[in-house]
């Protein structure tokens, strides 16, 4: 409502005044706070905006580190899927309710796994506490106080402003009980997170206690991150922070810890290993080649300095080499699929796609057909030119994006092979489909409509191609 003090025809004819001034702060503000509120985008679209990262072996050991995790936190029939994002800094997070993001240095700077195990139990302790809803709805309920607070302080603004102008007294009172709210409320929610983060903590240990799991590694972590941010904390306002201050955290965190039964319990040898050899992956596909050797030098004969070797020696050209030391890898672990899937890859980008697709049969067969594998075998089998094996390649295909319906790569070589069987339909919705995943809606509507001019009207693949054409996602900038 306007305030009598000022009509519409007053505020025409003034100048901007504070109170204009403090209306605009105040809609700006509310309506940020109604953005935050509001549901998430379409899941696709809104994942194109995540620099993401695929990878079977990696995506296996975090799916494994969180099974445990999960059942302990009665989330193990939710479906809870990995995300990793290609991001170097040490960070995880959840933005929505089913699905925990993971920055590849968050598993590259982890030396055990229980180090990761800890960070991930705590993302976890966010997903069964509800912490992503209950925050919306205490940002709704501050939204509301907000703008109540908000509309008083500008009526009383407005009669001071009456009274004597904008100088006056009254005017002052008046924008302080506009300013006054906002902070309030900030420091509200930024309280709020605080406490969920205490609570996610906490969470974490019961998960990992209930696990048989040590909470050392956790400890270890957010004892690190305290030890970088000291400097960065000195001084800063307990009271407009998102997360506890990094010293009371960790000794409310070292309480819980150490009267663990587990603190002392180490990790599993086993899979220390595996930690070890994403971590050399990740390094050997992530860093440059100097950084790489320097991580693991020649000298290092162990078997993730080994990984790292063969991958960085494909990368950079030298591709016999690269299979010689793959072979070497295979030899020493005959049951390892991941070894048999970068052999395909290194043959495969190495323009020998008819070679590279035995391998990757074989880390399908070992993989129990993990979905990104076999699209790496249907890409093999599409770039060796031979039409023979386009209808294997689609079926495998076809098969794979059933799981992995967001894989634009996927889509992309199925609309290839549906094209050298001449299926221009299938090519074209395919075409449309990997457009639409990879954000490029404009491409993605004009490949659709094609396609819907060569089904028949009704069928399967024009009910999709409208979808596409239909879909109100607007074009990427």
């Amino acid at each position: 409502m306007i305030p009598k003090a000022l009509t519409n025809e007053d505020m025409t004819r003034r100048p901007v005044t504070p109170l204009r001034r403090s209306v605009s702060k105040l809609m700006t503000l509310v309506t940020a706070c109604a953005i935050a509120n509001a549901s998430f985008p379409a899941q696709a679209q809104q994942d194109k905006g995540l620099p993401m990262l695929r990878d079977s072996e990696t995506e296996q050991l975090l799916r494994d580190y969180t099974r445990p995790i999960l059942r302990a936190a009665g989330l193990q029939k939710h479906n809870i899927q990995m995300v990793i994002i290609n991001d170097r800094s040490f960070n995880a997070f959840v933005a929505d309710g089913r699905r925990i993001f993971v920055n590849y240095g968050a598993i590259s700077k982890s030396t055990t796994p229980n180090q990761l195990i800890g960070v991930l139990a705590h993302e976890t302790g966010h997903l069964a506490g509800g912490h992503l809803s209950k925050f919306r709805e205490q940002l709704a309920r501050t939204q509301t106080q907000l703008i109540i607070a908000m509309l008083l302080g500008a009526g009383a603004l407005a009669a001071g402003a009456g009274r004597g102008g904008s100088n006056s007294p009254g005017s002052n009172i008046g924008a302080a009980a506009l300013s006054a709210p906002q902070e309030i409320a900030r420091r509200s929610l930024l309280g709020y997170q605080r406490q969920q983060e205490e609570n996610a903590d906490r969470a974490a240990v019961k998960f990992l206690n209930a696990t048989g799991q040590s909470p050392r590694g956790m400890y270890e972590t957010f004892k690190r991150f305290t030890d970088e941010s000291l400097f960065a904390a000195r001084g800063a306002d307990p009271y407009a922070q998102s997360h506890p201050m990094p010293a009371d955290r960790v000794a409310a965190l070292a309480e819980l810890v150490k009267t663990s039964p587990n603190w002392q319990k180490k990790d599993d040898p086993a899979l220390q290993m595996r930690h070890d050899m994403v971590r050399a992956k990740i390094s050997a596909f992530m860093e440059r080649e100097d950084t790489v050797y320097r991580r693991y030098p020649r000298s290092d004969t162990s078997l993730p300095a080994r990984y790292a070797h063969a991958i960085t020696t494909y990368l950079h050209g030298d591709l016999r080499s690269a299979i010689e030391q793959i072979d070497a890898l295979i030899k020493l672990q005959p049951q390892n699929p991941y070894f048999y899937e970068v052999r395909g890859q290194a043959l495969l980008e190495g323009g020998r796609p008819t070679e590279a697709i035995a391998p990757l049969r074989r880390a399908v067969q070992l993989s129990r057909n993990a979905p990104l594998i076999e699209m790496l075998l249907g890409q093999a089998l599409v770039a060796s030119n031979n039409k023979a094996n386009a209808d294997e390649a689609i079926a495998i295909l076809r098969t794979a994006l059933v799981r992995e319906p967001e894989a634009p790569l996927g889509y992309s070589q199925l609309a290839i092979a549906y094209g050298r069987k001449g299926d221009y339909a299938q090519a074209d919705l395919a075409s449309a489909q990997a457009a639409f995943l990879r954000g490029d809606n404009k491409t993605a509507r004009e490949l659709a409509s094609r396609a819907k001019t060569r089904f028949a009207i009704g069928t399967p693949g024009w009910v999709k191609a409208d979808d596409i054409v239909s879909s109100k996602i607007p074009d990427k900038k």
